[in-house]
């Protein structure tokens, strides 16, 4: 029959059945869920001797302790320890092996195995196998096993389970907070408030990751320069790219017919406000460029503009080449000059995290 579906309280003509193979359960069972370990990582920090499956070695011997899985659609536990030993090296070239837990439908069970590799002067570990209906393997741990018999090392590989990504409608920070450690958060703004963003819970605190949907709007001031530029000429756009990290956009226009907004005082150079205070372990440069068609306040029709942070606030200086000599650098950029248009963009480290 072309149509099959399982498993049903009986079969029947219709192609439904009640009893599932192996391999029609591991089919069933590998849309569910991956290979991992049964137990999430909540904490902020684990010792190795915390986890399931610790590996201790001994010689030659690697010792496996207790811990319980998932291994291609089948749920494993070992609940005592199970010892192997490591095959002599005694070539003068490196070698990895794999222990690897293996759920072979021949056997019909999963075991503890090592998949023994190949020595290389550089070697690599032994690639998994994952065949349905077959042999289905998930790494545990890669045994460093040197040339001439050196003593042997391990290392973990094994993937584990982690806390679910769930979605809030609206106040996702909160709630948050209450989730463990390694959790992902939608928010989806369903009460439209605000912007539909993801974050994550981590071992540094709480932080959005990215913003969905369009970028949020800003209006960015003018710093150290006379004020006049109307709020509706002073245009921004920006949003959260990656955790911790921002990308802007920022446009002036003064369309002051035969007006400059230049700075004022002792002031050497005008400023723009960032969306959001930069990091304050370092100095950031962004670009951008001022548009002068009339070529006015003596300055050609289009100019360089190279922005750098105030560590830790949400200044952004701003600065042209000399207006004399290429040879003599960057100057501060003293003016909005009339009939001008300035834009500037870039990607900014934050300072979420409070460093």
């Amino acid at each position: 029959m072309a149509e099959l579906s399982f498993p049903f309280d009986a079969d029947n003509a219709n192609g439904g059945s009640r009893v599932v193979s192996q391999t029609q359960w591991q089919q069933m069972a590998l849309a569910w869920t991956n290979d991992r370990i049964d137990f999430p990582l909540v904490n902020t920090s684990y010792d190795g001797n915390a986890l399931p499956f610790t590996a201790t070695t001994s010689g030659r011997d690697v010792t496996i302790g207790a811990g319980t899985a998932w291994v291609g659609g089948f749920y494993y536990k070992l609940t005592d320890t199970k010892r192997f030993t490591i095959a002599d090296n005694l070539t003068t070239k490196g070698r990895r092996d794999l222990v690897v837990l293996r759920a072979d439908m021949a056997a019909a069970a999963v075991n503890l195995a090592v998949v023994q590799g190949t020595p290389a002067t550089s070697p690599t570990e032994p690639k998994p196998v994952r065949q349905i209906g077959a042999v289905w393997e998930m790494p545990l741990f890669a045994v460093e096993v040197p040339a001439n018999n050196g003593a042997i090392s391990i290392n973990r590989r094994a993937p584990h389970v982690s806390p679910a990504i769930l979605a809030f409608p609206w106040n996702m920070d909160s709630s948050m907070a209450l989730l463990p450690r390694g959790s992902f958060g939608i928010d989806l703004d369903s009460n439209g408030g605000d912007t539909q963003n993801e974050a994550f819970n981590g071992r540094d605190g709480y932080v959005t990751t990215r913003h969905f949907g369009k970028s949020r709007t800003y209006t960015p001031s003018t710093l150290y320069v006379k004020s006049g530029i109307p709020a509706a000429n002073r245009r921004g756009r920006w949003r959260w790219v990656s955790p911790n990290t921002f990308w802007f956009s920022v446009t002036i226009v003064n369309d002051f017919e035969d007006q400059a907004v230049p700075v004022t005082g002792d002031n050497w150079r005008a400023a723009v406000t960032l969306p959001m205070n930069s990091n304050p372990k370092a100095v950031q440069t962004c670009h951008g460029y001022l548009s002068n068609p009339r070529s006015t306040g003596n300055l050609p029709n289009m100019t360089a503009i190279t922005a750098t942070t105030h560590p830790g606030s949400n200044i952004l200086f701003l600065h042209w080449p000399n207006t004399n000599s290429v040879s003599e650098g960057l100057d501060g950029m003293k003016a909005f000059p009339a009939r001008s248009t300035f834009s500037i963009s870039g990607t900014v480290e934050a300072n979420e995290f409070s460093e």
